[in-house]
């Protein structure tokens, strides 16, 4: 029998960021096989706020490790702390974000783990684990079971529902920093350079409103007023981002960010397999594009072949109407 150790993942502010709700059904998935329990681990300057807000997940305990040198991420400084922590687990997860893809492949060296990143699943099959994983741009799925006797995954945000509160009231434990290794050590945050928005987060957003190269430099000009009629994030394909009509935190799809939300608005965007990798798990797609044969409309739940710059207006002012 042995247990699972969730990573949490904070924003900057400290605020626990909902993708660690992933990471928790991942790991209430796992614990078939393992047999035991789940505890969540929360790494910050100020973590009580979101370990307190983690109590209610069903966790045998929220573990909290509270360090000046934590207010901002560096794999190096965290690494040290997960590893002496998660040693005692059978199963170390987190979701399968920038953060999580950093550091639990590190984590996984250090305690000699197998590792099994960017999952869409997990099942208990025999008395193992059985991590199911995209291939070939999600077109395609591969099982795989690691030997180790610790082992470490990354969950897909797009692939697993939240958790939902179980009622429950986790107690909170306290943890020590492990000091790092002098040479990683030396590793400084300097600065972090990030495009602000008062819109929702792409990787968490309800709503996205999505671009692509056919807009032009007319990008911001036609999406944003839809996207702030929709409370939406703003997205893009990677050639709209390659041509420069969006900044590079914006693209969606196989290099950018997989996104799942509730509604995809996808304007002026053809459907190449590598944008399509990155959203296909949105619950509902609509696609405006003059070309009938785009492939985004054998995807799309509701699909309107005409010209975006007169059916995004037209859109708008119903909209605007109907609010």
């Amino acid at each position: 029998m042995s247990d699972a150790l969730v990573i949490a993942e904070l924003s900057e502010d400290g605020k626990l960021k909902k993708s660690t709700l992933s990471a928790i059904t991942f790991a209430q998935r796992a614990l078939p096989a393992l047999g035991g329990s789940f505890s969540i681990l929360v790494l910050g300057a100020s973590p009580a706020a979101a370990a307190s807000e983690l109590t209610g997940y069903g966790a045998a305990k929220v573990l909290t490790c509270a360090d000046p040198a934590f207010a901002q991420y560096t794999a190096e400084q965290f690494t040290a702390t997960v590893a002496a922590v998660g040693k005692g687990f059978g199963l170390i997860v987190a979701t399968a974000t920038s953060f999580g893809k950093d550091l639990l492949p590190r984590v996984a060296a250090r305690l000699d783990a197998a590792y099994a990143g960017d999952c869409a699943g997990v099942q208990a099959e025999g008395g193992k684990l059985v991590y199911k994983r995209p291939m070939f741009a999600g077109n395609a799925y591969g099982y795989c079971t690691l030997g180790t006797p610790i082992q470490v995954a990354t969950a897909r945000q797009s692939e697993l529902d939240a958790a939902a509160p179980s009622g429950g009231s986790s107690p909170i434990e306290s943890v020590a920093k492990v000091a790092p290794a002098a040479a990683a050590a030396r590793v400084e945050f300097v600065s972090l350079e990030a495009v602000k928005s008062a819109r929702p987060e792409l990787g968490e957003a309800r709503v996205i409103v999505s671009g692509g190269r056919a807009l032009k430099d007319k990008f911001m000009e036609v999406l944003e007023p839809l996207a702030d009629a929709l409370g939406a994030a703003l997205g893009a394909s990677r050639a709209a981002v390659d041509a420069g009509y969006a900044p590079g935190d914006f693209q969606v799809g196989q290099t950018g960010k997989i996104v799942a939300p509730q509604l995809y608005v996808a304007i002026g965007i053809s459907g190449a397999i590598q944008h399509i990798a990155g959203m296909k798990g949105s619950k509902v797609i609509v696609a405006i594009n003059k070309d009938p044969e785009a492939p985004i409309f054998q995807l799309a739940d509701y699909g309107l072949v005409a010209d975006l710059f007169t059916a995004v207006p037209a859109l708008l002012t119903e909209l605007k109407k109907r609010a």
